[in-house]
């Protein structure tokens, strides 16, 4: 009787030990799971985050480039971008007001210069993920800390080139007078026609001058 009590026992806390194991291997795959699921929803909430701050961008770039007159300006309020309040008809530079993916509330607003809006941010002060692979318009965010840093604001256009002054020569240095043509330099002897006698030449002779009769 001792002996099956023992046996039972140890069958016991080997089935405990047993399944002890397979919860704990249950429990760490679950904790892979979870961590891959949160990572990838990151890497898709930075690319909303890309995606909808390069359309801020966008629209603040077209309510600048379509101010009346040589004196351009950024929006007064970002509802601006919705309706345009300069413009007699529904101008939209914007279809809505996106929120931040990252925080799920309202964009930062940079203001300009001239007090306008000129760019959106993030408010989040978590690390990126991504810190490189960016694309052109994207390359200031490289490095980054955190997504706050991403600022996503419409540069103005450089100013043109200047184009060279009218009238100059396309070729040769500048100033330099075209060569002048022999034909019409004064005191320079006409060319002599095909065929004819040089100027000045006497006439070939005949053997007949002098001959008296």
């Amino acid at each position: 009787m001792v002996k099956r009590a023992r046996g039972r026992l140890r069958q016991a806390g080997f089935t405990y030990l047993t399944v002890m194991f397979i919860v704990a291997i249950l429990l760490g795959g679950l904790a892979i799971v979870g961590e891959t699921w949160e990572t990838s929803a990151r890497r898709e909430k930075e690319a909303e985050l890309l995606f909808i701050g390069n359309q801020y961008r966008r629209a603040i770039g077209l309510y600048y480039l379509a101010t009346p007159g040589p004196n351009k300006m950024y929006p007064r309020q970002i509802e601006d971008l919705l309706k345009d309040p300069r413009q007699p008809g529904t101008v939209r530079h914007l279809r809505k007001l996106f929120p931040d993916p990252m925080t799920g509330k309202e964009f930062v607003v940079i203001k300009g210069g001239d007090g306008g809006v000129q760019g959106v941010a993030s408010a989040s002060d978590v690390a990126p993920l991504k810190v490189a692979g960016f694309r052109v318009r994207d390359a200031i965010f490289e490095g980054a800390q955190k997504y706050s840093e991403w600022k996503f604001i419409h540069s103005p256009p450089a100013a043109a080139a200047v184009t060279p002054t009218a009238g100059t020569a396309a070729t040769g240095a500048a100033g330099a007078k075209p060569p002048t043509d022999p034909i019409q330099s004064p005191g320079a002897a006409a060319p002599n026609p095909p065929g004819g006698p040089m100027q000045g030449a006497r006439p070939p002779a005949t053997g007949l001058e002098g001959t008296r009769h």
